[in-house]
């Protein structure tokens, strides 16, 4: 799993790449909390190739902490097979997507 941060003007960047499980997740939650200052967070997992119920957990904590705080978190990029586990778990019905970047940083 490697993750990458971009802060713009508009929202931090979240880049995910490879698998997000249990065996990663806690760090990758610190890691993004460690870099949180933006109201906003768009989370690209356009390069993520697996999803865990813990890496879900993950996108709920981040995003409901954002939500509290008055912020936004937009999902970008997903991937059909990644789509399929968001929705199958609910999580699409409660959380904002896009289909890239540039469409995430146009909802802000």
């Amino acid at each position: 799993m490697s993750i990458t941060f971009d802060k713009t003007d508009k929202a931090l960047i979240v880049g995910l790449q490879g698998r997000l499980d249990s065996t990663n997740s806690a760090a990758v939650e610190k890691e993004i909390f460690e870099q949180l200052g933006s109201d906003h967070v768009v989370m690209d997992v356009s390069r993520l190739d697996y999803i865990s119920s813990a890496g879900l957990r993950v996108v709920l904590v981040v995003a409901k902490k954002l939500q509290r705080d008055g912020g936004k978190f937009i999902l970008s990029g997903m991937q059909p097979h990644i789509r399929d586990v968001f929705d199958i778990s609910g999580f699409l019905s409660i959380l904002t997507t896009a289909d890239n970047r540039d469409a995430a940083l146009g909802q802000l």
